[in-house]
């Protein structure tokens, strides 16, 4: 086992409570149980199990590193006992994000989403994890550039030595597997270049230019690793605070911004991401729009002290307001585009189906 700290954040859908909105308090019951026992087990120093819309979300701090099969093969089997529950209950889509029947080592690939990073902890070590429902993993792009990137939302960039000679991004291009870091700011507007296009490049982890990680997010996407669209990809996102690193409110900051991201009713639309405190997580209007939430943490020899519910604060009152007003506007488009993804797009979706169904209807003009 390793001297650092790894803190690993896996989520999966196993099953909806009502529809896609929440999950039912036995699952979460189910995975106090099943990580409390590796507790006893000495496999885990710590964990918090909470939700976001109908996510299942485990926290876990150890010491065995990124990528442990002990520790995936826990989360994996955590989400399938869970899955007996939801089926038990009749909830909808129950397992819809495990993809496969049997562990092969870890989770990735398998359906779930993972971030993990392990680091040195430091004198104080505060951190936040971010977990959102109805979007993809492009979602982080904005808020990750604004946090690390842009000085006129992150003033350390500026004023902290410690931070003044920038980041490097390191960002996937998920559709031909492979990977490219940016230094920035020198790089900043390559990487601009590319994380612009949301569907495709995403940023995978942040470093300062020592080599500290700053930050980490999920980057699976369940229609293409399964083909054909089975579900929201719901990310998560794990971001180091304070001393050298953007402070608690600096991280928060891009979110007074309701973006657009891709996602919402079946995964097919465009809307807003609205920040909202923990028990708002319940996307329920044309099962959405998009929730994030923020659990801020104090680690503390691989404790988890908190959680801190980061946007249960008036100061987004303002977004989520934006955040209904653009839903309004978008809504009010229906089927057409810019709603509705494009055509590209919706490739995984039934959209592909329907028109395979209709070819021979078309006729030369």
């Amino acid at each position: 086992m390793s001297s650092k700290i790894t803190i690993s954040v896996i989520k999966a859908d196993v099953g909806g409570y009502v529809g896609h909105s929440s999950i039912h308090n036995d699952i979460i019951q189910t995975a106090k149980e099943k990580l409390n026992n590796a507790i006893e087990q000495d496999i885990l120093i710590d964990f918090h199990v909470t939700r976001c819309g109908d996510d299942l979300e485990l926290i876990m701090t150890h010491k065995y590193g990124t990528d442990a099969q002990n520790i995936h093969k826990l989360a994996w089997n955590t989400f399938v006992a869970c899955t007996e529950v939801a089926k038990d209950l009749k909830l909808y889509g129950a397992g819809q994000d495990l993809l496969s029947d049997a562990f092969t080592g870890t989770v990735k690939g398998m359906g779930p989403g993972v971030a993990e990073m392990e680091f040195e902890e430091r004198k104080s070590e505060p951190i936040i994890i971010f977990m959102a429902d109805k979007t993809s993993p492009g979602a982080w792009n904005l808020p990750l550039y604004k946090i690390f990137a842009d000085p006129f939302n992150t003033a350390g960039l500026v004023i902290d030595t410690a931070m003044h000679e920038g980041f490097i991004f390191e960002v996937l291009d998920v559709y031909k597997r492979r990977k490219i870091t940016f230094s920035c700011p020198e790089e900043l507007y390559n990487l601009l270049m590319f994380i612009g296009a949301l569907r495709r490049f995403m940023i995978k982890s942040v470093y300062r230019k020592d080599g500290v990680i700053a930050a980490t997010a999920s980057t699976q996407k369940l229609s293409l690793i399964a083909g054909k669209y089975v579900g929201k990809d719901d990310p998560v996102l794990i971001v180091r605070c304070q001393s050298g690193l953007p402070a608690i409110g600096e991280v928060l900051e891009p979110f007074a911004f309701p973006h657009t991201v891709e996602g919402w009713m079946r995964g097919s639309h465009r809307g807003p991401l609205m920040p909202v405190a923990f028990y708002e997580a319940n996307p329920s209007r044309f099962d959405g729009p998009p929730r994030v939430i923020a659990a801020g943490f104090q680690l503390c020899n691989g404790k988890l002290i908190g959680p801190r519910d980061l946007f249960d604060d008036p100061a987004f009152d303002e977004a989520r307001r934006k955040a209904n007003e653009i839903a309004n506007y978008y809504r009010q488009h229906g089927s057409f585009e810019p709603h509705r993804l494009g055509l590209e797009d919706l490739e995984y979706t039934t959209m592909d189906k329907l028109m395979k169904n209709l070819e021979s209807r078309f006729i030369p003009e």
